[in-house]
C-alpha cells in the first residue's frame, strides 16, 4: 500500500498524501508509527487543500516536540523540491 501511495503522492495526488499521512499517523498499512513523517504528509496534502489533513496535523503536532515539527516541515520543502527536479 505505502509504495502506490508514494507514487500516487508523486504524481500530485493529495488523497495520497493524506493517506500516507495516516499511515505513518497510526503505524498501520506496513508503516512505522513516525510522527514526523505523518506530519510531514499531512502538512503537504493540507498545502493542497485538504482539510481533513490540516486537522491531522494539528493534532499531532500537540504531541510533537517544536524542533521535530521543524524536522516534519524541513522534510516536506525537500520532497517538493526533489518533485520538481524531477519534474524538469
Amino acid at each position: 500500500m505505502l509504495g502506490a501511495w508514494l507514487a500516487a503522492a508523486s504524481q500530485g495526488q493529495v488523497g495520497a498524501c493524506f493517506d500516507l499521512g495516516v499511515a505513518f499517523s497510526t503505524g498501520s498499512n506496513g508503516a512505522t508509527c513516525d510522527l514526523i513523517e505523518a506530519h510531514k504528509w499531512f502538512n503537504l496534502a493540507a498545502a493542497r487543500g485538504h482539510e481533513d489533513a490540516a486537522h491531522c496535523r494539528a493534532d499531532i503536532s500537540d504531541e510533537m516536540t517544536a524542533r521535530e515539527i521543524a524536522e516534519a516541515q524541513r522534510r516536506a520543502r525537500q520532497w517538493l523540491a526533489e518533485g520538481r527536479q524531477r519534474a524538469a
